[in-house]
């Protein structure tokens, strides 16, 4: 009598004593390099939501999220550096005029911003 498991394709190798299953993972298509943004969503997955990870990883769709992830904090990332800047009028004047300052405003910028997309997206 055949296991469900072989019922449904499935094969064995022999290891020592013990029959152990041949599985494997679905191949995954690399869709587009995974970023800075992705890899701390990865790394968050891994550390807090467990199982979302493993449904993803076993699914073979981790990569494809991971890559989307990463193209929408992108895209926040640089709408908000604009918008911030342009609100506090950091412009190409001022960064002609006093580049310490100019230099000073767009970092405290870039840090406000990637604590809201960390916020918003990453760690969400």
């Amino acid at each position: 009598m055949k296991s469900l498991f072989e019922q449904l394709g499935g094969t064995y190798t022999l290891q020592g004593d013990y029959y152990l299953p041949d599985l494997a993972l679905p191949t995954e298509q690399e869709t587009q390099p995974i970023g800075v943004w992705g890899q701390r969503h990865k790394r968050y997955l891994q550390d807090h939501k467990r199982v979302t990870y493993t449904n993803l990883l076993t699914s073979g769709n981790l990569n494809a999220y991971l890559a989307d992830i990463n193209e929408q904090a992108e895209n926040m990332f640089s709408r908000l550096v604009k918008e911030m800047a342009k609100m506090q009028g950091v412009t190409e004047q001022l960064k002609t005029k006093n580049q310490m300052v100019w230099v000073g405003k767009m970092n405290s910028i870039r840090n406000a911003t990637i604590k809201v997309v960390n916020k918003e997206i990453i760690f969400a």
